[in-house]
């Protein structure tokens, strides 16, 4: 089965920073575009940063120049390095696999929570 299982969220102080990793399985990592999306209360879910099969990024205006998505396909593990934390980072945080050309086979893990907070 596909499973993808998010994990290193937790509350942290403003301008601190946290790394989020995704682990994937039941799927060929490699055959997958990637993403970060996130979600506070009351506001829709919205894309942080993508990461294509061939490691070309893409990020959110808002997050730009502060997080890093990377990928390590040995590890089937998706990374999301969050620097200079602002209160406006708080949500639930969520994986994203999307097959790169079944682009209809998408798959979502259950998410994880980062609280920024002084």
């Amino acid at each position: 089965q596909v499973q993808l299982v998010e994990s290193g969220g937790g509350l942290v102080q403003p301008g601190g920073s946290l790394r989020l990793s995704c682990a994937a399985s039941g799927i060929i990592f490699s055959n997958y575009v990637m993403g970060w999306y996130r979600q506070a209360p009351g506001k829709q879910r919205e894309l942080v940063a993508t990461i294509s099969t061939g490691g070309s990024t893409d990020y959110a205006d808002s997050v730009k120049g502060r997080f890093t998505i990377s990928r390590d396909h040995a590890k089937n593990t998706l990374y999301l390095q969050m620097n200079s934390l602002k209160p406006e980072d708080t949500g639930i945080y969520y994986c994203k696999g999307t097959h790169n050309w079944r682009r209809g086979t998408v798959y979502w893990g259950q998410g994880t929570q980062v609280t920024v907070s002084s």
